[in-house]
């Protein structure tokens, strides 16, 4: 199928790269589905998350993990079972941006991750009740070493 795209234009892509929401994204619940896409020269860990629905709405995200290794995303039981996952770890789980400028005053959000069950496509945005990750975390509070690429 073809979809018009925010940051992309026009592409391609197949009904199995489709993510479906049950609940929508917090804030969008009526947008359930989406394609993650990663942005040119960003080695997969700057994404976009594209709506199906409404061309004009993109979520920037990146790889947690590039950013903080040592993020250790734990989901509820009926999270895991409304993904169908036996445990966290066998998700991808992604953060959501914000872009500013300068860059190092982006954040990224740890306490709200999407996760993402690669094998069926269903994904979720969920709420951290553990860890101790905020909603906004500077892109300069991680060390330069630890970001591959920020968004």
């Amino acid at each position: 199928m073809q979809i018009r795209t925010k940051y992309f234009g026009e592409i391609d892509c197949a009904e199995t790269d489709v993510l479906r929401f049950r609940d929508g994204l917090f804030g969008f619940e009526e947008e359930k589905e989406f394609l993650l896409l990663p942005f040119a020269g960003s080695g997969g860990t700057l994404l976009c998350f594209q709506s199906l629905k409404t061309p004009e709405l993109a979520f920037v995200a990146l790889n947690p993990f590039s950013l903080k290794p040592d993020y250790a995303p734990e989901l509820q039981s009926a999270e895991l079972e409304a993904l169908g996952a036996e445990k966290s770890q066998d998700l991808s789980f992604y953060a959501l941006c914000v872009v500013r400028s300068p860059i190092s005053e982006s954040t990224v959000n740890l306490k709200c991750p999407i996760a993402v069950n690669e094998d069926t496509g269903a994904a979720m945005q969920t709420i951290l009740e553990d860890g101790g990750y905020e909603m906004r975390h500077r892109l300069s509070e991680f060390r330069a070493g630890e970001a591959r690429r920020p968004c």
